[in-house]
């Protein structure tokens, strides 16, 4: 994921989840490019997530973002597919078990719901949105794995501890930070977009955006 063509650009991830946090800023490190969350913009408004699709919400959130504050912004959506779930929770996972729930219920509603199926192949998939006064573009990244018959692993987030990517004996809370991310659905996607500025680095436009550290 090194970045030798462009120089350093800084961007404005929209969320303030802590975890989604770390791993953007580790997928980032080697890059030389800069983000900052939402915590770094005062006043930056919330976003519902309450479109019917990943790239809808990706979308949203990185649009509202860079319209407030008027520089390029980062947004992802992921979605855990279940092959004998017909796809769910998909882009629901976040809120699978209900309003307000927890990663922890949704994984035992998930548990639950595969109780009886052998068959337990599942993706994550992750659209990442880089949104920019002049368009938004979409880049996206899927692991293939299986949903695991309880939870492993005390690291990672959401589904983390049920999944166990294919190829590899461990879930991805079992794995370390630096074998996770190099796997990854959301290390996939960012990998997407860091090679396309490198192929184009005028594409999109970006400047870098003076917001506090």
């Amino acid at each position: 994921m090194k970045n030798a063509q462009i120089g350093n650009i800084t961007l404005v991830l929209s969320t303030r989840n802590p975890d989604k946090v770390a791993e953007f800023e580790a997928l980032f490190a080697p890059t030389g490019h800069t983000i900052r969350t939402l915590n770094a913009v005062p006043g930056a408004p919330d976003v519902d997530e309450d479109r019917d699709t990943l790239e809808g919400n990706a979308a949203k959130k990185a649009e509202v973002i860079m319209e407030f504050t008027g520089y390029p912004t980062l947004a992802d959506d992921t979605g855990l597919e279940v092959r004998a779930l017909d796809g769910a929770p998909g882009v629901w996972s976040a809120r699978w078990a209900g309003p307000g729930c927890t990663p922890q219920e949704n994984r035992k509603k998930l548990l639950h719901a595969l109780r009886d199926t052998q068959d337990r192949r599942a993706r994550f998939r992750t659209v990442v949105a880089l949104a920019t006064p002049d368009s938004t573009t979409f880049y996206e990244g899927v692991c293939e794995g299986q949903i695991t018959t309880r939870e492993y692993g005390e690291g990672g987030f959401g589904y983390d501890a049920v999944f166990r990517p294919d190829g590899h004996t461990q879930t991805f809370a079992e794995m370390n930070a630096r074998v996770k991310n190099a796997i990854s659905h959301r290390g996939r996607a960012l990998q997407a977009l860091l090679a396309a500025l490198e192929a184009n680095p005028g594409l999109p436009a970006i400047s870098s955006c003076p917001v506090s550290s």
